[in-house]
């Protein structure tokens, strides 16, 4: 269990964490969701003992990062897949932290099976890896010493789609062995497919959490017409609540509500289904539009400057 009790960090007058507080339970994916600067990766660096709170605590299984004996049994951390050792190959950073956690030597194989290198990718200097094959070296350095707590900041970045979906299954079948993951990550509909509860940060501040499926009960159903501005009055006009999305709109009411006041009000319905990743993505914005960077109005382009 991953403990996050009245987390505060603040750097001058910016609190960049305040007063955060949040568990990520066993056998439970807890995604941990919000704009660049809200303070996601301030808290992981804070979980894993790369910093220093200034009030509050962070702690696994009951300890403080700094406070484990052996952390790496503990706790497996991927928060920057980018800032590995360019200069070893993938097997020199496993066998590196075999020895540092006194593991038994076949763990390092064990552990690049489990993640899909091959042989000799593992003998590969870092520096020629993609990507996408730093988040599994990462990753298999994070699962060597069978941790029972799962950290991992942006994992699927670099991944393609069969990637991605192997990262799905692994952090699935983890959290159902009774391990704990905390992931962060941009890609809202992934997070909506694997994660069992929920953590939105917004300036530094906790700005919803709790169950997925508590969460997203509203918001639900994806409703494409050709005239979008009569399908979301005829919405809102039985009390539903409504958010355009395209030539769409994306409201609280089940599907075959939405249907029978498309049909009631003259409209032909194009497309009519469960949102698919839209609820979480518009809970998002929603919640945060007024924290995240790309809310700020865009500066006027100085005369003679290039777009």
């Amino acid at each position: 269990m991953i403990t996050i009790t009245s987390l505060t960090k603040r750097y001058g007058r910016l609190a960049a964490v305040d007063d955060v507080s949040f568990t990520a339970s066993p056998g439970r994916v807890t995604g941990f969701l919000g704009p660049n600067g809200a303070g996601k990766s301030t808290t992981l660096r804070i979980l894993a003992g790369l910093a220093t709170a200034t009030s509050g605590s962070a702690t696994v299984l009951g300890h403080r990062y700094a406070d484990l004996p052996n952390p790496g049994l503990e706790i497996g951390v991927l928060l920057d897949a980018s800032a590995q050792h360019g200069g070893r190959t993938g097997r020199e950073t496993l066998v590196l932290a075999q020895r540092t956690m006194g593991l038994p030597a076949a763990r390092v194989d064990e552990s690049l099976e489990l993640v899909g290198l091959t042989r000799a990718e593992s003998r590969r200097r870092v520096r020629d890896y993609s990507l996408g094959m730093r988040q599994r070296l990462g990753i298999a350095t994070a699962l060597l010493g069978d941790p029972r707590v799962l950290v991992l900041d942006e994992p699927a970045n670099g991944l393609d789609p069969a990637g991605i979906r192997w990262m799905r299954d692994l952090l699935r079948g983890f959290a159902d062995d009774g391990g704990t993951v905390l992931l962060s990550s941009h890609l809202l509909a992934e997070v909506e497919m694997i994660a069992d509860d929920i953590v939105m940060i917004g300036s530094g501040r906790v700005v919803a959490q709790g169950p997925t499926t508590d969460l997203l009960a509203g918001a639900r159903t994806l409703v494409r017409a050709d005239d979008v501005v009569a399908l979301g009055a005829a919405l809102a006009g039985a009390g539903h609540h409504v958010t355009p999305s395209g030539d769409a709109v994306l409201t609280d009411a089940g599907p075959g509500t939405a249907g029978r006041l498309a049909f009631g009000a003259g409209l032909a319905v194009t497309e009519l289904r469960t949102a698919d990743g839209a609820g979480l993505e518009d809970m998002f914005l929603e919640l945060t539009a007024a924290t995240a960077r790309e809310a700020v109005g865009s500066a006027p382009i100085p005369t003679g400057a290039s777009a």
